[in-house]
Formats: C-alpha cells, sequence, structure tokens
C-alpha cells in the first residue's frame, strides 16, 4: 500500500500507459454526459448528503474523466484528490473471485468440486431448521454438498454476518470471529464453520454472504500463501495496483478518507472510527477479508477494471484466461433462482460479479454489464458492449442513498 519504491512507482507508470488521458470528443460516451455525472454528485455534494467523491471513466482503454470532488476531510476541509485512498468494503469481492479463477486457470479445482474436496474440515455441514432453548440446533441433511460454483455465485447455503443478516445463524457467525478483522487469521476462524449449520439448502437461494471470506480461505490453502500475500503477489503487484491493499501505511494514512453519514440538516457526521470494531485500516489486519477488506483508490481499480474489459490482459500482462473472465461474467445462477432480488432489478449473478440481464430494468445499462459496490457507497461497472469501465469512489453510510447514486450515474451514462 502506498508507493513503495521507484521500481513499483515506475512498474505502475508502464502498465498505466494503456489507460491514456486523453479528449472525449472522439468518443462514443458525449461530453455532456460525463458533465451530467460530475454535476449530480456535486450537488450531492453541495446540500450535504456526500463528503466528496472521485469519478473515473475509461471507453476503449482511454481515460475519459477521472475527476475528484468535494472533501476526503470534512472537518479540515481537506480536497478529495484522484489518489485518495478509500475503503471499498465488498469491491474486494470482484477482487477475491479473480484471484480465486487464477488456480481454476492453473487447474487446482473444478467449479462443480464440492467445497469440502478442498476444505476437508467443513465436511458433512448440515442446514437450520431451528434453534433450541438451550442453544442447540435441529438441522437437517444437506440435499448435496456446497459446490465452488454455488459458493462463488452466493446460493451455496451461507448468510452473512449481522446487520446483513439476522437470526441465530448469522449471530453464530459473529460469536465465531467471522469477520472480525483483529480477531484470528482466515485459517483460526474458517474451520468453526463446520459447527455452524448452512442458513438453506444449496442451490435453493440467493443470499448475500460470506462466501467470499470462504473463497479468501480456499486461496490459501490452494496456493500455499497468505491470502494477502497472494493478492499482493499475484495480482496488485502485476497489475501495478500500488495503493491497494488490507490496510495504508503510516507515510500514506494523510490519503485514507474519512467516512460520513447524513444528518437530516444538510450536515456529515464522521462514521469512519465506529465501523468493523473500530478498525482504521491503518494497521494489518488478522483476518483479511475477501469480502470486504481492501482500500484502494480510483486508478489503482480502474487497471482491475480494465484488465477484466480487456478478457484477462492489461498492457500484456495476463491475470486470467478469457475462459476464466466469461465464467465470471455468465449468469451462474441455479435454476431455482431466477434473479437476485428487487434490490437489483433486472439483475442475474456470475462469479462474484452481478450481471445485468434487463437492461431497461436498470437504467439502461447494456446486457452483460456485470458489476458491484462497497457498503460505504464506492462502485464500479464493467460495459463489455460499449467497452466502458467506471469507477466511483464515495464514503457515505446510508446505504439506499448509495443505491439512488449509483442510479444516478448509470442513467447520466446511457439514458
Amino acid at each position: 500500500m502506498g508507493i513503495r519504491n521507484w521500481n513499483n512507482m515506475l512498474t505502475s507508470l508502464a502498465i498505466g500507459l494503456a489507460l491514456v488521458f486523453t479528449s472525449s470528443s472522439w468518443a462514443d460516451i458525449d461530453q455532456s454526459r460525463l458533465s451530467a455525472v460530475t454535476a449530480d454528485l456535486q450537488a450531492r455534494i453541495d446540500a450535504g448528503k456526500l463528503s466528496g467523491a472521485v469519478v473515473m471513466v475509461a471507453q476503449d482503454g482511454k481515460v475519459l474523466m477521472n475527476e475528484a470532488l468535494g472533501y476526503q476531510n470534512v472537518e479540515d476541509e481537506v480536497p478529495m484528490s484522484t489518489d485518495t485512498i478509500f475503503r471499498i468494503f465488498s469491491m474486494t469481492k470482484p477482487v477475491t473471485g479473480t484471484a480465486l479463477m487464477m488456480l481454476w486457470d492453473e487447474g487446482k479445482f473444478q467449479l462443480d468440486d464440492t467445497l469440502e474436496q478442498h476444505l476437508p474440515e467443513l465436511a458433512g455441514m448440515r442446514v437450520f431448521v431451528s434453534q433450541n432453548e438451550d442453544g442447540s440446533w435441529e438441522t437437517e441433511a444437506a440435499n448435496h454438498p456446497m459446490t465452488i460454483r454455488e459458493l462463488m455465485s452466493h446460493t451455496g447455503g451461507l448468510l452473512y454476518t449481522p446487520p446483513l443478516s439476522q437470526g441465530p445463524v448469522a449471530t453464530a457467525y459473529a460469536r465465531a470471529g467471522i469477520m472480525n478483522l483483529t480477531g484470528a487469521t482466515l485459517a483460526e476462524s474458517m474451520p468453526a464453520l463446520k459447527d455452524i449449520p448452512l442458513g438453506y439448502q444449496p442451490g435453493t437461494q440467493w443470499v448475500y454472504s460470506i462466501s467470499v471470506d470462504v473463497q479468501g480461505y480456499l486461496v490459501e490453502r490452494l496456493s500455499g500463501m497468505s491470502f494477502g500475500e497472494f493478492l499482493e503477489r499475484r495480482l496488485f503487484e502485476p497489475l501495478g495496483m500500488v495503493d491497494t491493499g488490507f490496510y495504508v501505511e503510516e507515510s500514506e494514512a494523510h490519503r485514507l478518507s474519512r467516512q460520513y453519514a447524513p444528518n437530516n440538516d444538510g450536515t456529515l457526521r464522521r462514521t469512519d472510527q465506529a465501523n468493523l470494531a473500530a478498525f482504521d485500516f491503518l494497521s494489518p489486519p488478522k483476518f483479511e477479508s475477501g469480502g470486504g477488506g481492501l482500500t484502494s483508490t480510483a486508478s489503482d481499480y480502474m487497471k482491475f477494471v480494465q484488465m477484466h474489459l480487456n478478457k484477462g490482459e492489461l498492457d500484456g500482462v495476463r491475470i486470467l484466461s478469457e475462459e476464466a473472465i466469461e465464467l465470471m461474467r455468465s449468469n451462474q445462477l441455479p435454476d431455482a433462482v431466477p434473479n437476485i432480488g428487487q434490490l437489483y432489478p433486472g439483475n442475474v449473478f456470475g462469479l462474484d460479479f452481478a450481471i445485468v440481464e434487463n437492461s431497461d430494468a436498470y437504467q439502461g445499462a447494456p446486457e452483460g454489464t456485470h458489476w458491484w459496490w462497497g457498503i460505504a457507497g464506492s462502485w464500479f461497472w464493467i460495459d463489455p458492449v460499449e467497452n466502458i469501465g467506471f469507477v466511483g469512489m464515495i464514503q457515505n453510510d446510508d446505504i439506499l442513498y448509495s443505491l439512488q447514486v449509483h442510479a444516478a450515474a448509470r442513467a447520466a451514462i446511457y439514458k
């Protein structure tokens, strides 16, 4: 994290040659549409709903916009910068899926392998029926063991920790230390899942879940490296993502944006000091969360986006095969699950990406556009039809308001 040395900086510059800053006059995206994106964000900042934003748009490998608005630190009036570092939370998930698919490319597993083939400590997981007064479980046998395909598409039976999921299974995850960034490592905490039942029968529902943290643990098992080491050596260094990692180094701490929630009176209250057990992202976590642990910049994440747009390659560096890319951006939901629910209309799910299936239901984003977002509001999409990459970075605790921000940006680009 941070510019570690001159070699890393030169590597970043070399790889970044594929993202050449240019005028948008030639491009399919009219300048008025880009201006509409920034105007909408600026209006929200002026209204006291957002502290600031960085937005980056590329088409055909050319960066059309890289703009910082508002403040990364409202109290001290520190302006947002294009190199501001953000907590990207669940934008970590497609990164984790990419790491796992790198191992798929190496023949380390097949998507229809059962999870327990590779993590035998999780063999024989049963399904929740009820919980007794003494805290013991009533369970039933799973109709089949969870597969890695189900793990990567949130259909394997796992739930999330509170508040994203509720009930005795979610509470048991929290008690076991799942996603406790300061508590225990992946290897120390994930085996506890064996003693917690699945929330539903595998393949019968789409439930957003801790499954991507399990994927990080699987990366460790298949690669023989810690999850963070694998990401650094195999993904971030080759792509020149010099400001992406599980924490921000002390020398770069001044670049980390604060996080806010809007008050009713048009002011903002700072919230980052109270998130995730007050973890400050300024020291290495014990639990390297594949589901939500990374920090990054807009420009770093755009390199990841552009690699996916280029079908697995960026500036001569191949990360994934075209076949792996196609699998990640193709619907992997079982027949029993038609979509991913009302919160995301017109979308199905691939391998750690949501995928637009109905363009009209999703502000005109073309079918096949794949995307995700983080709980602090950062979001991105990859549009292989118009060859557009979009990265938006905000730090906002009002989840429904963030979704409105995302929809407005899509409408500005596509409608």
